[in-house]
């Protein structure tokens, strides 16, 4: 009589899953944001930053991209200082990472109905202890300083008082970035569970599968479907505009910080925000005419579509995309599920995913030189990008739209065959 070696306890309780599987998913996501962050700097035309300075600046946006800190200093000789901060998240390598993480944490869990909470919790720790010392690795490289040509128009006197040129350097927080980190690792593992339908749940948790998991993954598909149609909008703008380089460094850099923020306008949220000085970030132009206007700008779909009328069709967009992200998860839902369930599931997935946004998008970046710590310097010496949401009318709105929406995915999925529903018999 032949022996299974899977039929016996020891080896049906062994996790299908180890330190291998935990490096290969660490080392892959790891290679995919530093891939997307370099392509991004070379389009963006930082392949040429001086004194080896490419290398760094790559391995501090991973660093970003992963929930890091990165502290952003100057230095100006003896009676002069430089203020410089930077508060922004390359949601690009961010998106990619995320998604080449959550892949590796859940191939060993496939096909499987339910896990315990203990051996999920071992699995993570895994990932968690090698993705930890991938940031220190990172941020002992990401660290470098660069000194700001400036046009001197007193003959060397202005830089002899300095007592030297301006410099701008970054180094990570170490501290800020393991804890920031390994908080974005747990969001990452935790989505990642919560959206496959596949993955194992303990079996306390299996009861609430039912109203979450249809949730977020109808969010998740909403915004990655509006990263998709992001990049297709960009490749038709590189292909047919002189903006080719420039284009391209907003996809591998930035997509999702725009398309996203295109996707709380569209539902009727406002920012609010500035461009000043002779740097901004990436951004298309009509971003770049609203909010370089002096003092704090209102960023919404009226200022938008003052300037281009074109901007209406993020209206349009919202209500297709956010009406098709309702019906996902109803068709996802159990048919027993009623229609004040759908508005009310949509409304708190609606809520919780704009305020994801909000807080992802948001952005600060500042650089400026200073006398006798008095003012700035103007022109090439100081300059300063802002934007922040108005968040609570966005989160009351995201409910607005959750509940009317939410019923309406319910309707349009009534015709459509459901789990817990029973096929119609056989005449």
């Amino acid at each position: 009589m032949s022996q299974q070696a899977p039929s016996s306890p020891g080896s049906a309780a062994r996790p299908a899953h180890g330190w291998a599987h935990a490096l290969a998913a660490v080392l892959g996501g790891l290679v995919v944001m530093a891939v997307v962050a370099a392509l991004g700097l070379w389009a963006a035309g930082a392949a040429d930053l001086p004194d080896g300075g490419f290398l760094p600046v790559v391995a501090a946006l991973v660093v970003m991209a992963a929930g890091g800190t990165v502290e952003v200093a100057g230095e100006a000789g003896l009676i002069a200082e430089t203020r410089a901060g930077l508060t922004a998240l390359p949601l690009s390598v961010s998106l990619v990472g995320a998604l080449t993480v959550a892949a590796g944490f859940l191939r060993p869990l496939r096909h499987r109905a339910v896990a315990s909470a203990r051996e999920l919790a071992g699995w993570a720790a895994r990932l968690a202890v090698l993705w930890l010392l991938a940031l220190i690795g990172l941020s002992a490289l990401a660290r470098h300083t660069f000194t700001i040509p400036i046009e001197d128009p007193t003959g060397g006197f202005l830089e002899e008082l300095l007592d030297a040129g301006p410099r701008v350097g970054f180094r990570t927080d170490l501290p800020l970035t393991l804890v920031f980190g390994l908080l974005w690792l747990a969001a990452v593992l935790a989505l990642a569970v919560l959206v496959s339908r596949g993955a194992p749940l303990p079996a306390r948790l299996l009861r609430f599968q039912e109203s979450v998991r249809p949730a977020a993954y109808a969010m998740v598909a909403l915004l990655l479907a509006y990263v998709a149609g992001g990049i297709v909008i960009g490749i038709v703008v590189a292909l047919t505009r002189d903006s080719t380089a420039d284009t391209f460094a907003v996809i591998f850099l930035g997509l999702p910080n725009l398309v996203w923020l295109a996707l709380t306008i569209g539902l009727g949220a406002s920012w609010e925000g500035r461009v000043e000085g002779p740097f901004g970030l990436p951004m298309p132009q009509l971003l770049d005419e609203v909010l370089r206007t002096g003092g704090m700008s209102r960023l919404d779909l009226s200022t938008l579509t003052e300037r281009d009328g074109r901007a209406w069709w993020l209206l349009v967009a919202a209500v297709v995309l956010v009406t098709a992200a309702a019906f996902v998860m109803a068709v996802r839902s159990p048919a027993r599920t009623r229609l004040w369930q759908h508005a009310l599931h949509m409304a708190v997935a609606l809520v919780l995913t704009v305020l994801t946004v909000c807080l992802l998008v948001r952005l600060y970046a500042h650089y400026g030189l200073s006398l006798l710590g008095i003012g700035d310097l103007g022109g090439d010496l100081a300059g300063e990008v802002a934007l922040r949401p108005n968040l609570w009318p966005a989160l009351g709105l995201a409910a607005l739209w959750g509940l009317v929406t939410g019923p309406i995915g319910g309707l349009l999925a009534a015709r459509v065959h459901r789990r817990g529903q029973a096929p119609p018999r056989s005449q």
